[in-house]
């Protein structure tokens, strides 16, 4: 299964970027094609209906949404920002959902968080999966939230607790085998 996986945030030593990787590693371990973007790729301006009207839909919103179509799911580890979607993440579903045919449609999307505080991200992984599911996306339903993550990585950048290693590694096996049985995009 080719997989898409990005990590929402720019931040050089972003805790969410280096969970893409463990994540990245252990689906490359399972013999799985992925595809890990650099969320920096991605730089667009602020959706305004105006700039797209005189403009059109920025290259950049193209260039992801073929991507995501070149995949079978799409892995996204996201910041929390003031218990909500960072802006940036936000402003690339809207400019991508503007594409027609949509995208978003029919994207099996397993959602992933780390944050320095102590519910990891949790409560805007849950406003993410708002736009997603309302463009049509099958965002899985179980979650995985990396709280205290600033202590949560060993110096390799491994999450030093093997009970969240384990976790985080059945909660994507379970999503892939998922994303497997539900076929291919339609």
């Amino acid at each position: 299964m080719r997989i898409l996986m990005c990590a929402a945030a720019l931040r050089q030593e972003s805790s969410n970027k280096k969970l893409i990787k463990v994540a990245a590693t252990l689906a490359k371990n399972a013999q799985h094609d992925v595809d890990v973007a650099s969320f920096s790729d991605f730089m667009l301006p602020i959706y305004d209906g105006d700039v797209e009207e005189k403009q059109g839909i920025p290259e950049v919103a193209k260039q992801f949404a073929i991507r995501m179509q070149q995949a079978q799911a799409l892995i996204i580890a996201s910041p929390e920002y003031n218990h909500s979607i960072p802006g940036t993440l936000k402003n690339l579903i809207d400019w991508v959902s503007r594409i027609s045919p949509m995208p978003w449609r029919n994207q099996y999307i397993l959602l992933l968080s780390a944050s320095p505080s102590v519910v990891g991200g949790n409560r805007g992984l849950w406003a993410t999966r708002i736009p997603l599911e309302y463009c049509g996306s099958f965002v899985y339903p179980d979650m995985f939230s990396l709280a205290n993550s600033y202590q949560a990585f060993d110096q390799n950048n491994q999450l030093s607790d093997a009970k969240t290693h384990a976790r985080l590694e059945q909660l994507l096996m379970s999503f892939i085998a998922h994303t497997g049985q539900c076929g291919s995009k339609s």
